[in-house]
């Protein structure tokens, strides 16, 4: 059997999954520009994300081994997050896309318009 067809061996798909929500991409994003970073930094960076969404988005990228995490013990306690050299070994294909993504941006948008629902006149 192929394993691109196979779902739920396909490497493509696992790995597509975790980065087909509309976060983990953009925090990967800017822990690769910004370095490390709290979690009140990344909350006030990314600007449109709820704690709640960026507390899940972070430990999914922890569990697979991209984002580490290290508490500080202090009070109140001191969080940051950082990417792992497996995270770094992901940036550059993930800084082709998101280049990909800017210069077509334009075109994506006008083919979308041609797409869109026209308002019907009464």
């Amino acid at each position: 059997m192929d394993i691109f067809l196979d779902r739920v061996n396909c490497p493509v798909r696992q790995v597509l999954d975790r980065f087909g929500d509309k976060w983990s991409t953009l925090i990967l994003l800017m822990l690769d520009t910004k370095g490390t970073m709290r979690f009140n930094q990344l909350n006030s960076t990314i600007g449109d994300i709820s704690q709640k969404m960026l507390t899940v988005s972070l430990r999914t990228l922890e569990a697979d081994g991209l984002v580490s995490r290290k508490v500080y013990p202090e009070i109140p306690p001191r969080v940051e997050y950082q990417l792992t050299d497996m995270g770094k070994s992901l940036m550059p294909h993930l800084a082709a896309l998101a280049g990909w993504a800017e210069q077509n941006i334009g075109t994506i948008l006008e083919s979308r318009e041609k797409f869109a629902p026209k308002a019907v006149a009464i």
